[in-house]
Formats: C-alpha cells, structure tokens, sequence
C-alpha cells in the first residue's frame, strides 16, 4: 500500500536533515576571515557620505563539501549590512542567544565565525548568501526590516514580571543569571581599566629613570657605562607596556563578547514572556467569552427571566449563542496554537541556553587563563628587565 505524499514529502526533509547535521556545520567546511577595511565615498562633492566597507573572504576547506558554496569568494560588506543580517538570524531565530556585533574588524569576523559555528543558524541559506553572493541576499530580508526594534518597544512598554500571571521560573532565572552576568563582566572590565591605567603610568614614569641615568653617566668616568646601560634598561622597562597593552585589548574584546552575549540571553527571555503574555491573553478572551455565554444561558432559563420577562428573545438569544459559541472555538484554537508555539518555543530556547553555557564556560575559562598568562608573561618581561638591571650595577668598579 502506498503512503501518503505528505508522508513521503516529510521522511526526505527528515532524511536531508539528517544528511546536514552529519555534515555538522559551516565553519568546519568554510574559513572565514575579514582580512581589511577601507573608507569610501559616495555623493556630491558637497554633501559627500563617508562610510567604510569590510572585505570578507572564504574558502572552502580542502576536501570539505558544503550545499551551494563556493570554492573561494571574496566581497566587500559595509556595517550596516552586517546588521541587517543580525536583525534577520535574531528574527529567524528567536530563541537563540544571538552572536553580538561588536564594531571593530575583528569583532565583525569573530561574529561571523560564531553564526557559522551555530549548529541551527549556519545552515541559512541567506548567511552563506552573504558570505559569498553580492546580489539577492537583502531582497530576501525586506520582509524583516525594523522588526526587531519594534519587538524591543513593545517590550520596554510592558511590564512583564507583574503582568504574568503564570511565568515560567526557568526563564526567569537566566534573566537574572544575563543581568548579573552582564554586571559581573563589566565590573570586571572596569577594574581591568582602572589597574593597567595605573600600571601604564608606571611604568612611563620609569622613563625619567632612563633620562636621568643617562645624563648623570655623562658626568662619571668609572660608573658611565654601568649608568649608561642601567638607563636603555629602563627605556626598555619603560616600553614594554605598550605591546602588553595591545595583548590585554584582545583579551578584553572577548569578555566584551560576551558583555552582548549576556544582553541577548536577556532577549530571548523577554521573548519568552512576551509569548507567555499573549497566550495568557488568549486564555482570558476565551474565560471572557465562557462568562458571557453563561450569563445568557441563565438568562434565557431562570426563574426571574420567566416571571418578569426576558429582554431578547428566544430566537435572539440561541442566535447570541450560536455566534458565541463560534466565537469561543476561534478564541480556542487561538490559545492551542499560542500553546504550540510557546511550548516548541521554550524547548528550542531552552536547549540553545544550554549550548550558550556550555560554549561560554569554555570560552571564559580560556579567557581568563589567557589573561593570567599575560600577566605571568609581562612579570617574567619586568623581572629580567631589573635582573638585567642590577647585573649592570653590580658590575661597576
């Protein structure tokens, strides 16, 4: 006996499924890198915008097999398209803890590389359309533009924790868990700035040491060169701070990373509630409608009814009766498909939350080991540097 198309239509999209997930996702078949930026102009002479573009370069990893790549590409993107594609995966998705834009070069193909990293979010068809296609990809986001600001209004203009008559605690505890995740991080950052500002001036100040052993080896005969060569030591001492510096500022992005990251967990718990919101409000239309009909029902049966007569009548109200009833099998399938799609909801999110913990307590920790290398690396860096240093005046005559 033949099945039925519909059948069949869904075990190939289950098999094809399958087939993309054993290929498991796009960053281990694509390198992604931004490699430049360059400012351009567009306009009159008098009125001209200045903005910048970003080359964005892939290939296909030798061996590898992607649907619908290309072999090698290379394109030029500006910011705001880069936006636009965030709008569109966050619309998309809604329940997944979106990668965060941030505005430097880097930050734009770190951002890359996570979305083609995501086991849902890398097999859209319109990211690899970005990544490799100039034309098409933005006629497909038209639909999308402005959405989530919009969505963002809406729910700054609620509020949600004491409309919610029945919130789910799970979700309230990961909106709490971004909000202190987002504090601890920028307390973090912060502390961070204070100490190597301080540490900066330090070790600048260290200069005035090179400057003045300098000139006084100019006065000594016996001490000169010792005098001498303690003052490059302390130029050196002096220096060495500006390439730690720039380590420690890439050390800082990835925690900055996930100062975003902690804001779009955020997000998709308020869109959680937002759906809760609505179904709630579904329920009470359909509660609402129930009353009423059982405010007619004893109206066209009591006694009181009978005794004084009744304002409509019997035609009229199995006429109200019969609308309402069609009416509250509408309201119901309402709050079913509210239920659906809260529940499908909650259980992606859900499980996206848990991938975000898992790939953040990796990240973090390599985060801040790295940071603490940095450290050990820059003391060993100031130790033989004053190592040096007395070595140069012990050997004074």
């Amino acid at each position: 006996m033949e099945q039925p198309t519909d059948d069949c239509e869904g075990a190939v999209a289950q098999q094809l499924d399958q087939e993309q997930e054993s290929l498991g996702t796009l960053i281990d078949h694509l390198e992604i890198v931004v490699t430049e930026a360059e400012k351009r102009t567009n306009g009159a002479l008098n009125i001209r915008e200045f903005y910048t573009v970003y080359l964005v370069e892939t290939k296909l990893l030798k061996g590898s097999k992607w649907p619908n790549s290309r072999e090698l590409s290379s394109l030029w993107r500006r910011y705001s398209q880069f936006e636009m594609l965030k709008l569109y995966l966050e619309n998309m998705y809604p329940f997944v803890v979106c990668p965060c834009l941030p505005e430097k070069k880097a930050g734009l193909e770190t951002f890359l590389i996570r979305v083609a990293s995501h086991p849902i979010i890398c097999r859209d068809v319109v990211l690899l359309m970005f990544l490799q296609q100039n034309e098409g990809w933005q006629d497909k986001l038209k639909d999308y533009a402005g959405y989530i600001t919009k969505a963002e209004s809406k729910l700054k203009s609620l509020s949600l924790p004491s409309r919610l008559k029945n919130p789910d605690k799970r979700f309230e505890v990961y909106h709490k868990y971004g909000s202190d995740l987002h504090l601890n991080i920028s307390s973090t950052l912060k502390l961070r700035s204070k100490a190597l500002e301080k540490q900066y001036c330090l070790h600048k100040l260290h200069a005035n040491y090179g400057r003045v052993f300098s000139e006084w080896s100019a006065i000594e005969k016996e001490m000169g060169d010792g005098l001498q060569r303690a003052g490059h030591y302390m130029d050196s001492y002096a220096s060495c701070i500006d390439s730690t510096l720039e380590e420690e500022e890439l050390v800082a992005d990835q925690l900055k990373e996930y100062l975003y990251l902690a804001n779009s967990l955020q997000s998709v718990c308020r869109k959680q509630q937002i759906m809760q919101l609505n179904l709630e409000r579904a329920m009470a239309v359909v509660d609402s409608k129930n009353i009423e009909k059982q405010r007619i029902q004893q109206g066209k049966s009591s006694l009181m009814s009978r005794l004084f007569g009744a304002v409509d009548s019997e035609e009229i109200r199995e006429a109200k009766l019969e609308e309402l009833e069609h009416k509250i099998t509408q309201e119901n399938n309402s709050v079913i498909v509210a239920q659906a799609d809260l529940n499908k909801f909650t259980m992606n999110a859900l499980e996206d939350i848990q991938r975000f913990q898992n790939q953040k307590n990796q990240d973090l920790k390599e985060t801040i080991r790295a940071f603490a290398t940095l450290q050990v690396k820059a003391s060993r860096k100031n130790l033989t540097v004053w190592t040096h240093m007395r070595d140069c005046l012990t050997s004074i005559p």
